[in-house]
């Protein structure tokens, strides 16, 4: 068998793909054992160069729609959070009543012991399904920490349970010609002092 391309020398080879018979100057081995003729291995090397731009912009797409986060990731991944959170409070209750200070003197910071009642009476009612207590021993120590005879100081106000504004909250003595506060879950009310006692 002769060469396809110079008649006059012997087939050594064939061409893998088209079978052609091939000479050892016309052959060229792809790999080892695989000849090709020139045409079909151009077409091959055209063909695994286009193959691999190919791939190249798959690879490329694939990795820009990887990175890309829209609105909807986000909104996820905060919707996770949030709900995360919201368990998180559930499972683990209401939080524990702020820390005192030890410095704190409620004898000469009075004002200090009826806002910090107030809102023990507020996290009260917010975890208690909007009910109030009974009495203001009711809101120790989940809601107000007090110990020992700082109980006592509960004596120096007044507190009572209204229809209308839930609750209200003052000194059982206030001092004469100070003007009278009166915590209430809607407010804060201020009666000024009277004229005796001014």
């Amino acid at each position: 068998m002769q060469c396809k391309h110079h008649l006059e020398r012997k087939a050594e080879f064939r061409c893998f793909s088209c079978k052609a018979p091939l000479c050892k100057e016309c052959a060229e081995e792809v790999r080892p054992g695989r000849h090709l003729c020139f045409q079909c291995a151009m077409i091959e090397s055209v063909s695994k160069v286009g193959t691999t731009i190919q791939e190249r912009r798959e690879k490329e797409e694939d990795r820009k729609k990887k990175k890309k986060w829209g609105p909807f990731q986000y909104f996820v991944i905060i919707s996770s959070v949030l709900i995360l959170v919201m368990w998180g409070f559930i499972i683990f209750g209401a939080p524990k009543a702020p820390p005192r200070t030890a410095t704190t003197d409620f004898a000469k910071e009075g004002r200090v012991l009826l806002f910090m009642v107030d809102g023990a009476i507020k996290r009260y009612a917010h975890y208690e399904g909007n009910k109030y207590p009974e009495q203001l021993r009711d809101l120790v120590p989940k809601y107000l920490l007090l110990s020992g005879n700082e109980l006592l100081q509960l004596n120096k106000l007044s507190y009572q349970k209204d229809i209308t504004v839930g609750y209200r909250l003052s000194f059982a003595s206030p001092k004469p010609g100070e003007m009278s506060i009166v915590l209430t879950s809607k407010g804060v009310e201020y009666t000024l002092p009277s004229k005796e006692g001014a």
